[in-house]
């Protein structure tokens, strides 16, 4: 296991509670030189019951660790041609909930849930080899292992032949504030009242909104291509001022890439969170990412015979890359109607970057059928009636999700 953010610590609490009692060794490497960035961070509902298991703790003692709020959905705020908000809910309505949380912290308490040899090293590079992969070190010797779970984080950069560039998805860039937190109704220690990640549109992106129990995290997603920094913070500015938050912390500005590793699993190294694929977190897409990966990779080493090892491989990463270029697609499909702003980002983000995206998702290009069943749901939703035999179609996310945002956004 090589990282200790989100998607490192994950997969080490999956794989220790998975090979419990086996005669099976894990190592977590990591560099502790590189902190975990906790900006507070939304997820899906399976979360909830895959920390569970994973901790062997009550939901709410999780939700304390994690100074987590119980998060029902997503409110979308100046999003589409309607001019209306509107919100995103999970499903069953007002009954699923997942969590906000402190990214650092939910490191923290899954590092409890892992039993494995700690080692605090540079990684130089990770390749497969004959019956593994090799992890070459600076300072120490190389380790051969049977499977490596590869967490570093974004490449370095995007090469077309490595790497599905979602060029249909307008933002690159994040601002991160850190703010106090809103006072939110207690049971037990508890936050019950039930909170949305605010999706708030401004004039160059968008500003995420999430309530945690210790501060208020708020990011501005923007285009640096398109806007530069100091316009952002100066509509960043504006916007607490108006909701009258006086005192914040800059937490950072990330760069981040739009993409989908297109080998995510070779059969002895897998690529997992920001190292497999990564979009912009409007629909809070990383966790769940992860957690497919981790979950399918496992399920299918530790249940199915070696010999079918060479031919399940590629079975499994076509449907890991699938599935994340799925979910950028339903992500960029929110761009397609505007915003409540005429402004360069909103025109160039509808008219210029979602037009693009049947042929950066082109079937030929990707080597998968994303875009086919994207387009399938697409068709779904303009018929007048919808047969009970489709209510259960999905596009990586279900048809409900595509329902409430056709009609949020006026699509």
């Amino acid at each position: 296991m090589v990282g200790r953010g989100t998607a490192g610590c994950l997969a080490a609490a999956s794989v220790t509670r998975l090979l419990r009692g086996s005669d099976h060794e894990l190592h977590h490497i990591y560099d502790s030189r590189i902190p975990v960035i906790g900006v507070g961070e939304g997820s899906w509902p399976s979360l909830v019951q895959e920390l569970a298991r994973l901790t062997e703790l009550p939901h709410e003692a999780i939700q304390l660790r994690l100074n987590g709020t119980r998060k029902y959905g997503v409110a979308f705020e100046g999003w589409g041609r309607r001019n209306k908000d509107f919100t995103h809910y999970f499903t069953p309505q007002q009954v699923s909930y997942a969590y906000h949380l402190s990214a650092d912290l939910l490191a923290a308490l899954l590092q409890e849930s892992t039993s494995a040899q700690h080692i605090d090293a540079e990684v130089l590079s990770i390749t497969k080899v004959e019956a593994g992969a090799r992890v070459e070190f600076d300072g120490l010797p190389p380790e051969h292992y049977d499977l490596v779970f590869d967490a570093r984080g974004f490449p370095k950069g995007l090469l077309a032949d490595e790497h599905i560039d979602i060029s249909f998805i307008p933002t690159n860039t994040a601002v991160i504030r850190r703010a106090p937190a809103i006072a939110l109704q207690e049971r037990e220690g508890v936050a019950v009242q039930p909170t949305y990640t605010r999706a708030v549109a401004r004039r160059h992106g968008w500003v995420f909104v999430i309530p945690l129990t210790a501060h208020t995290s708020y990011g501005y997603i923007f285009n640096r291509d398109v806007t530069t920094l100091a316009e952002v913070e100066s509509d960043f500015d504006a916007l607490l001022e108006a909701e009258d938050v006086r005192d914040f912390e800059q937490r950072a500005v990330l760069r981040f890439p739009n993409f989908v590793h297109r080998q995510i699993y070779d059969g002895a190294v897998a690529r997992i969170g920001n190292a497999a694929a990564f979009m912009e977190p409007l629909e809070a897409t990383a966790i769940v990412s992860a957690q497919l990966q981790i979950g399918m990779i496992l399920q299918m080493r530790l249940n199915r015979p070696s010999e079918h090892l060479e031919r399940d491989v590629p079975v499994v990463n076509r449907f890991l890359v699938n599935t994340v270029l799925r979910y950028g697609l339903f992500v960029g499909w929110h761009y397609s109607c505007g915003s409540s702003y005429d402004s360069e980002f909103w025109r160039h983000a509808k008219d210029h970057v979602w037009p693009s995206h049947r042929q950066a998702a082109d079937p030929q290009k990707v080597h998968c059928n994303a875009l086919r069943t994207f387009d399938d749901m697409q068709a779904l939703l303009r018929q007048t009636v919808i047969d009970p035999d489709d209510w259960n179609r999905m596009c990586a996310v279900p048809l409900t999700s595509f329902a409430q945002m056709s009609q949020g956004l006026g699509c």
